[in-house]
């Protein structure tokens, strides 16, 4: 069967067969020709679709996305929003897991990449906020992405040590973390979504925070 670079299945193929290559030899040795080669697709056509290395994982991660994205999002808080949303993402990077394993490896010596996959990172993690309804308005919503970031960090490391079948250390983690997040008023509601109050009796993180609250909102500390 031949693939046309138009088609949907063109990306997976070529990103199962390059995620494979980073798995046995390392992401800096691996080529789009040689991936080009294993996964068995035209070399002008690989060229047209992924001009450069980075394409892959830039194609890898808007597949995670609409894996995580599609249909709504389920849960009464936004933290049962959030917690579904991530662990969507979790899934779907189980189809590559290996393969993101070597690359995550290869990031303390590659920093360039390093900060492309900290800006992709950043962008999805806006669209999971929104999806979820979390308050992204004014400073507060700045320090309620970052400390999504935070959550996300945090978990990921513990997804890449996680040999359960079922992720369950991975899903411990994430809902302890998110649990903590919102304790301390960092899972705000966005008004928005038509289900947001202004801030609860528990409280809740304003959009202005004066310098010295700031101090406290690692949800890692």
């Amino acid at each position: 069967m031949t693939l046309d670079h138009h088609d949907p299945l063109f990306d997976r193929t070529m990103i199962e067969a390059t995620l494979q290559l980073a798995q046995s030899h390392g992401w800096q040795r691996v080529s789009l020709v040689d991936a080009s080669r294993e996964a068995g697709l035209p070399l002008q056509q690989v060229r047209q679709r992924f001009p450069f290395k980075s394409m892959i994982l830039i194609r890898l991660n808007s597949q995670i996305d609409d894996a995580a994205l599609c249909g709504e999002s389920y849960g009464a808080t936004v933290r049962e929003r959030l917690f579904d949303l991530l662990m969507r993402r979790f899934d779907a990077m189980q189809d590559y897991r290996s393969g993101i394993c070597a690359i995550m490896h290869t990031l303390p010596r590659d920093p360039a990449l390093a900060a492309l996959l900290a800006g992709t990172t950043m962008e999805s993690l806006r669209w999971v906020a929104d999806a979820a309804a979390l308050d992204r308005h004014g400073l507060g919503g700045m320090i309620r992405l970052n400390s999504l970031l935070a959550i996300w960090s945090r978990t990921l490391a513990r997804w890449e040590k996680d040999s359960t079948p079922d992720l369950a250390d991975t899903m411990q983690v994430l809902d302890s973390t998110l649990a903590r997040a919102e304790r301390m008023g960092l899972l705000k509601e966005s008004s928005a979504s038509g289900q947001a109050d202004m801030v609860t009796e528990e409280g809740g993180l304003p959009d202005h925070v004066a310098p010295e609250e700031n101090r406290n909102n690692n949800v890692l500390d």
